[in-house]
């Protein structure tokens, strides 16, 4: 079944749900050292604390990432755009002068960044041109101040003026406690 839409379409359309920035790395069984930057990532279990990203098939870094068993989530700062420029590239200088550190799996973890993960692949899937990662967090350091590195229609983007908290009622003070089921699960820091 052919859709009546192109690629350009539907990625005109996915385009502007807004995303958070993040690189993701692995460190091969010979030292070698793989990094991208992906808007694919996503919590999807508080327990057992669970991942995922996706990866393009055709990456020069897809067998590299295969082979691992693991890997790290660096969520970008809205101050290292250039960071995510770099490691959307190809070519081995995308490591060059860059400091990192490394947890339990071995994966770089890039120090500056919000928050990194640090993972155990639990299982791949198909995903049509992606393979579909979902990792066990392992480990994680996050940043209780900074502001996100956001990507919407194919440019960055800052974030804006904080709007209100989920199952607020706009204008109606003191909420707290407030009952909104129809958030609960949407994000992992919400539950009614």
């Amino acid at each position: 079944m052919n859709p009546d839409f192109d690629a350009r379409d539907f990625r005109d359309a996915v385009g502007w749900f807004a995303t958070g920035v993040t690189v993701i790395t692995a460190r091969g069984s010979d030292g070698a050292l793989y990094g991208v930057t992906a808007n694919s990532f996503a919590s999807v279990s508080l327990d057992p604390p669970l991942v995922l990203w996706s990866l393009d098939k055709r990456s020069p870094s897809s067998d590299g990432f295969g082979a691992a068993g693991h890997f790290a989530v660096n969520i970008l700062a809205q101050d290292q755009q250039g960071l995510s420029a770099r490691f959307a590239t190809t070519g081995p200088d995308k490591w060059r002068d860059i400091a990192h550190e490394s947890w339990e799996t071995g994966a770089p973890i890039l120090p500056g960044s919000l928050a990194s993960l640090d993972c155990r692949v639990e299982v791949k899937h198909d995903g049509g041109d992606h393979v579909i990662f979902i990792g066990r967090v392992l480990r994680l350091e996050s940043r209780r101040h900074g502001q996100p590195l956001l990507f919407s229609r194919g440019s960055y983007r800052a974030l804006g003026e904080r709007l209100g908290v989920a199952g607020e009622v706009p204008g109606v003070r003191g909420q707290e406690g407030i009952e909104a089921p129809e958030l609960a699960g949407l994000e992992p820091w919400f539950s009614a």
